[in-house]
């Protein structure tokens, strides 16, 4: 007879684990597309915990290598910056696309490159040389001059602000022939030209808007440049130099929209607009000052109109000074409740794995040096902060889930109903810290929860499950990983229960190319941790059709 233990009857097939993660353990291999798609949605060439910007780079070039298939690239590159808002993904495979398929490149560039930014970083990236190029192609000059000529006056000031490379940089490579005398006027101004090497065009030319950004400049006192800012509708860093003072700081501050106030809060409070004027400068609570910007961070209707999730208020929050004023902290903690009511309602309760580990504890955007070398470029919000903050947001629109936070252990969660968002999100990333075993919260389910019914399980994870030797649940049956095992007695309980097709949903925080479970009709891997997860996650769980990469190559070119 055959090796019994070796050869025993299983109910259901479990697919071995077909490589090693960048933890060393056992996981699957994502198809190139699935993989590049969960990059592009989450990468920003920043170090990750387990992986460098230069290997991150280079996985991406071997991926876009094994795919041949252009328009995927061009889908996908507008995916990322329209409905991921990534923005160095979508300009390198704009870059890729300028050395593949110039057709699909001109299609998509103005959807890619929609401002200044990501303008500049597509320059900066042909110029590297990494993607097979360092200049500027004819096909991708005229791409350049086009955006240059198109791009409104407004559009084209942002663009102006900032360097390594400038916009004038791009100006005098790319040598857009200027379509009229006004346009002609407005690149000798942004490239530094004498006022005599415009002719035809003369000073008069310059749009008007410039014409008051020279005024406001060239003020002598802050008196005259807050009534000229007052009118003067640019963006605020066009102002920030010159400005002379709180007073133009304060009117400053109210020319900025509400998600421009929300990201510069640190700004206004060391230019002192929170304060009020006094006879030995400036001291004291502006309280007018304080309440226009909660109005404008709490706005119910403009949240709701924005359909804003609350991810970016909690960035806001965990970024802001200790001398903000409360009542504007405050606002922000409603603005993050506000915005759960944008989060979608689920067809029923699912069960969050939340990551814990300490891989988690890496910033979000990975760690990305400063100025100087320090660490200057690296955000505050970590991997394990957005995993939380994830859960609290559909644990708050749908009460009946619940979370289990994990390491090498599960946790207890504490969750009090009367929490706001945003105290819940920090309650739960203050667990754990340890290495990661993602097929503790699928026990939990099959053990604790066994006899409640749930629509699905939601992993939110770096996904580098390693904790294998010596323990019960590491290595899965038939040389599956652990979480499959787990996942398919999960799904014949839960079917038991009367739940006829329950799903495993894992998000990627961190796009390192395998997962704990492979794509199939009943399981989705995504990548990402932008306003887009919230909708697909809801869409698979009702069942919908649609995969990560089908919402790709659903994408209309």
């Amino acid at each position: 007879m055959a090796n019994k233990s070796l050869f025993q009857s299983i109910t259901s097939f479990l697919p071995r684990a077909t490589v090693v993660n960048e933890a060393g353990g056992p996981a699957y291999k994502l198809s190139a597309k699935h993989a590049l798609a969960q990059m592009a949605a989450t990468g920003t060439f920043g170090n990750v915990y387990y992986e460098s910007a230069q290997n991150q780079l280079d996985a991406m070039r071997k991926l876009i290598d094994e795919i041949d298939d252009n328009e995927f690239l061009a889908k996908l590159a507008v995916y990322s910056r329209e409905r991921a808002y990534m923005k160095d993904m979508p300009a390198a495979l704009l870059v890729v696309l300028s050395t593949r398929d110039t057709k699909l490149m001109h299609q998509v560039f103005d959807r890619v490159a929609d401002n200044g930014r990501v303008l500049r970083t597509v320059f900066q990236m042909t110029r590297s040389g990494q993607f097979g190029r360092k200049g500027l192609s004819s096909s991708l000059q005229r791409a350049f001059q086009r955006w240059l000529n198109d791009a409104s006056v407004g559009k084209l000031l942002s663009a102006s602000i900032g360097n390594d490379p400038s916009l004038r940089d791009i100006l005098r490579m790319a040598r857009p022939t200027p379509k009229d005398n006004t346009r002609r006027a407005l690149f000798g101004w942004l490239t530094d030209k004498p006022v005599d090497k415009w002719a035809p065009a003369t000073e008069t030319d310059l749009p008007a808007t410039v014409q008051s950004l020279i005024a406001f400049r060239g003020a002598d006192t802050a008196e005259a440049q807050a009534l000229i800012a007052g009118d003067l509708q640019v963006r605020w860093d066009l102002l920030a130099d010159a400005a002379k003072g709180p007073l133009v700081w304060k009117a400053i501050a109210r020319q900025m929209g509400p998600q421009a106030l929300r990201m510069n809060l640190n700004t206004l409070l060391r230019h002192d607009a929170f304060k009020k004027p006094g006879i030995l400068g400036f001291a004291g609570a502006d309280n007018a000052m304080i309440d226009y910007v909660v109005g404008q961070l709490a706005n119910r209707d403009a949240i709701a109109r924005s359909r804003q999730f609350p991810y970016q208020f909690l960035a806001a929050y965990m970024n802001a000074s200790d001398e903000v004023p409360s009542k504007i902290k405050t606002a922000l903690h409603d603005a993050a409740e506000i915005a759960c009511g944008n989060v979608p309602k689920l067809p029923g309760p699912v069960i969050i794995g939340l990551d814990t580990s300490g891989s988690m504890g890496c910033a979000v955007t990975g760690n990305r040096a400063g100025r100087h070398g320090g660490g200057g470029g690296t955000s505050k919000m970590r991997c394990v902060d957005v995993a939380a903050l994830f859960a609290a947001a559909i644990l708050r629109r749908n009460p009946d889930s619940v979370v289990i936070p994990f390491d090498t252990q599960v946790y207890k969660a504490k969750v009090d109903p009367s929490d706001t968002i945003l105290s819940l999100s920090a309650r739960l990333s203050k667990y754990g810290g340890g290495g990661t075993d993602c097929s503790l919260p699928f026990v939990e389910a099959n053990t604790r929860y066994a006899k409640q019914a749930f629509a699905g399980i939601v992993l939110v994870s770096d996904n580098e499950s390693w904790i294998t030797s010596g323990r019960r649940y590491g290595y899965g049956q038939n040389g599956s990983t652990g979480v499959m095992t787990q996942w398919e007695k999960f799904k014949k309980t839960q079917r038991g229960l009367g739940v006829v097709d329950p799903k495993l949903v894992c998000i990627d925080i961190q796009p390192y190319g395998t997962s704990q479970a492979p794509e199939r009709d009943d399981i989705l891997n995504i990548g990402g941790f932008s306003d887009a997860v919230f909708n697909i996650v809801s869409s698979f769980l009702e069942n919908d059709a649609s995969r990560f990469v089908r919402e790709v190559e659903s994408v209309a070119l």
